[in-house]
């Protein structure tokens, strides 16, 4: 089958990657063409890359707005692409502000729709329930409670097929702590790691906050994880004249060697939990977006997938005004404690049993060629 998949941002390229290969395995005469990034194009190996992600990326409503020209011709591009292609299958991956749009288009082609990774309509814009019982075909979840919430409340049918972070983890290979350090010419002291976000705009509010803990916590050493979507010369203003290290491209390495977190707001939270690393969850956002989303979120208590998927407060979410010096250092101690930290342990445990076993992407792929 011809599959055409869409997925706008780091974590969807990792996502559906796995995803692909699952399809690869089940379906040898598998053909793609995708809009994504590197990991995505390393399963296809054949150069179907339409765009990639870097060139998708906008965070918040200002950004959208003075973006939307390119914004809008990436849709009007990609609807006359996916009529070129003539798949058998459309996926989207996440990414809702431009699937959806995509999704409505395709229904109306006879193009048959499937969606991986619900768009959190359970948190904002639940009006979208009505454009994703008209246009999307399969929806395939993976956080437990979105099952309910689509069926229970909705009366529409979703698949429930786990959490893929579970087996991006899980297919890692054995990590040698040693060699990473020794590697990154790190010392032996322990590791707080430093996950500012993907994107410029918040990566720079982030560590002009996470910074200020370096010179309070001598005993540590801090080490930034850098994103794969900015180039290493963009974090060099912020590790100037510190005692902090940037490592590129090798988060799950970091987070193996780490002993604690301080956490931009997002898919890391959650898979900082996975790895069982103590974290602080931080976000702060453009004003004037985080005023506007604030009135239009509703109905959910936390920030963070860790504490929306257990349904209390596992770890500190630190918003806006709250994710300032005094606060962070704070919560930095606490989580340096080692009683404080036992707790953490036995809410992360409870998490990964709340999320089930591996096994997302090939529960995906199985279904997507039977129907």
């Amino acid at each position: 089958m011809k599959y055409y998949i869409i997925a706008g941002e780091a974590s969807g390229d990792l996502h559906a990657s796995n995803l692909m290969k699952a399809l690869k395995s089940r379906d040898h005469h598998a053909q793609f063409r995708f809009w994504g990034g590197d990991l995505m194009a390393a399963v296809d190996q054949e150069n179907n890359l339409v765009k990639h992600y870097k060139e998708l990326a906008f965070m918040g409503f200002v950004e959208v707005v003075l973006n939307l020209r390119t914004i809008l011709n990436n849709i009007k591009y990609c609807k006359k692409d996916i009529l070129n292609y003539q798949p058998d299958v459309l996926i989207l991956v996440d990414y809702p502000g431009f699937n959806m749009r995509i999704a409505e288009f395709a229904k109306k082609e006879n193009i048959p729709v499937h969606y991986y990774i619900s768009p959190q309509i359970w948190a904002w814009k639940e009006n979208r329930i009505h454009k994703i019982k008209r246009d999307v075909d399969e929806m395939y979840v993976i956080l437990p409670f979105e099952k309910d919430f689509y069926e229970k409340k909705h009366s529409f049918p979703v698949h429930f097929v786990g959490h893929p972070l579970l087996d991006a983890i899980a297919d890692r290979p054995p990590f040698d702590l040693d060699r990473f350090k020794k590697d990154h010419k790190l010392s032996d002291k322990p590791i707080i790691a430093l996950l500012p976000g993907s994107r410029k705009q918040e990566i720079k509010k982030m560590l002009e906050v996470m910074l200020k803990m370096v010179d309070k916590f001598d005993d540590y050493q801090f080490i930034i994880g850098g994103a794969p979507s900015q180039p290493k010369s963009f974090y060099q203003e912020f590790i100037e004249d510190q005692k902090v290290a940037l490592i590129e491209n090798k988060t799950y390495d970091l987070l193996s060697a780490a002993s604690a977190a301080l956490v931009t707001s997002g898919t890391a939270t959650l898979e900082t939990a996975l790895f069982k690393v103590p974290e602080v969850v931080c976000y702060k956002g453009n004003a004037i977006s985080y005023q506007i989303g604030k009135r239009l979120v509703k109905n959910i208590k936390y920030i963070s997938l860790v504490n929306l998927i257990l349904d209390r407060e596992a770890v500190t979410e630190l918003i806006q005004d709250d994710f300032n010096e005094k606060t962070l250092e704070n919560e930095l101690y606490k989580i340096l404690d080692p009683k404080y930290r036992e707790k953490i342990f036995e809410d992360y445990f409870d998490l990964e049993e709340k999320l089930g076993g591996k096994g997302a992407s090939e529960n995906v792929s199985d279904l997507i060629v039977k129907i």
